[in-house]
Order: C-alpha cells, then structure tokens, then sequence
C-alpha cells in the first residue's frame, strides 16, 4: 500500500511540475505575442551612460515588415556624423536561430554578425544585438517562481534557461527573470545572470501603447549593467503602425544605401 501511495505521489509531483513549466512558457508566448506586430516604422533616440553619467546620443529610423513567418527588420543610425549611415539587418525567424547583417559606412562593407556575437553590445550600449530581436522561445527552459508586485501591478515571475552551454554563451546570459502583467501581459523587468550566474544587468520597460488591434509597443526601454554602472536608454521618437516598403528594402544591399 505504501509502494502504491508512493507511486501515485510521485506522478502527482510529475504532473504538477509538467503543468507548471508549461504554463511558464505560455505565459512567455503571450508575453511576446501581444508585441508581435506584423509591420510598423518608428524613428527613435539611443541614449549611452557611462558610471559618472556622461552620455551619447545616437538617432536611429527603424521598419519592421513580416513576410511570411518571417520578420525582418532593418535599422540605420541617423546622427550624430560618426556613426550615421551605420545599418543594422535583421531576419527574425520563427523556429530557428535568426540572421543578421551589420553595415559599417567607415569600410563600406556589410558584415554578418555570427551567433556568437549576438551577445556582444549593441553599437557600443548594454543593449545586446540579440536584444534587437525577439528571442526564439523553444532554446529556453521555464519555470514560474510566483508572482511579484511591480509598481502595484501583480506580475508573474518567469525565469528563462539557456537550453545548452551554447545557447547562453550566444546570449551572453545564463539566465534571465522576466516580471509579466497577470492581466495584460505586459513585460516589465527583466533581471538578466551573466555567465557565471551572477547578476548581470535588469531592463525595465514601459510606455506601451496600443499599435494595432490587440497588438501594443513599449516606448522606453532601461537596461542598467549592475556590474559596471553603464546604463543604456531605447526611447521611441515617433511610430506608424504599418509599412508601405517592399521585400526589397529589407535585405543586406538595402543596408548600403
């Protein structure tokens, strides 16, 4: 009888643990879906801190366009003189590892930027250039470690695993703790472990308004490095739902002109 009590107790926790990573992940698909939006143009400020806050300013325009089960977005840096014309590519797939393409105007080369840079910083800021597009869910384990007030806004709290040694090692993170809205699926924070599993940097972000139908954007972006008290400011200037631009504005020759 107890072998029986014992084998049940254990299926029970099975089950539970099962549930509770799958809810995990579909709160993090909900979370990504309701800024899944099929095309917009936005231009936008990038403010750069150093740890006794002096700063850099960098303009950047931005489209975005799904084809298909593809996303591709294309960025290029409007001001100031040193890094204008700088152009950044990106092809967002939905089930495998993204491409993207750098263009720098200094040597008049565009460059693809290989999985293992995608952790490295984002045009000198703590923003990363995997940052620049949404993360592929299936390369991560969940787990929900409760709920936590932000703000007077209950939120879950949703850790994220690098599935291998890999995957962190691209990302630059060996996990991350990401603070989402029960009720809108709003993504707030997210507290992000370096590689040693030592707190790294936390992003928080706000100002979202809604684009399309259901569909919504934040409008400011912080990311904070704990570590070295650099701080990095993503701010939308201006936004249009929608895009009028073909397939052809969003490839690696598109970046040089």
């Amino acid at each position: 009888m107890r072998t029986k009590h014992l084998i049940i107790a254990t299926i029970l926790l099975f089950a539970s643990t099962t549930v509770r990573s799958q809810d995990a992940k579909e709160i993090s698909t909900k979370a990504l879906n309701v800024t899944d939006i099929d095309a917009m143009e936005m231009t936008s400020t990038l403010t750069i801190m150093d740890a006794k806050g002096h700063e850099r300013i960098r303009k950047t325009s931005t489209a975005s366009k799904k084809f298909g089960e593809t996303t591709k977005i294309i960025t290029k840096f409007t001001a100031p003189a040193d890094v204008k014309g700088t152009g950044l590519l990106v092809y967002d797939y939905e089930n495998k590892n993204d491409d993207m393409w750098i263009y720098l105007p200094a040597i008049r080369k565009v460059r693809r930027i290989v999985s293992s840079e995608k952790g490295k910083s984002f045009m000198g800021s703590e923003f990363s250039n995997a940052d620049m597009s949404k993360p592929n869910l299936d390369d991560y384990t969940y787990k929900t470690l409760g709920t936590e007030e932000y703000h007077g806004i209950m939120c879950w709290k949703i850790e994220s695993v690098p599935m291998n040694d890999d995957l962190a090692y691209d990302n630059g993170f060996s996990k991350k703790i990401a603070l989402i809205d029960k009720n809108s699926y709003f993504t707030y924070k997210i507290t992000y472990y370096d590689l040693n599993n030592e707190l790294h940097k936390e992003m928080t972000i706000s100002g979202y308004d809604e684009v399309g139908s259901g569909m919504f954007l934040a409008r400011n972006m912080v990311m904070i490095n704990l570590q070295n008290g650099r701080k990095s400011i993503l701010t939308i200037d201006q936004l249009q739902n929608g895009s009028s631009l073909t397939e052809n504005s969003f490839t690696p020759a598109a970046l040089e002109k």
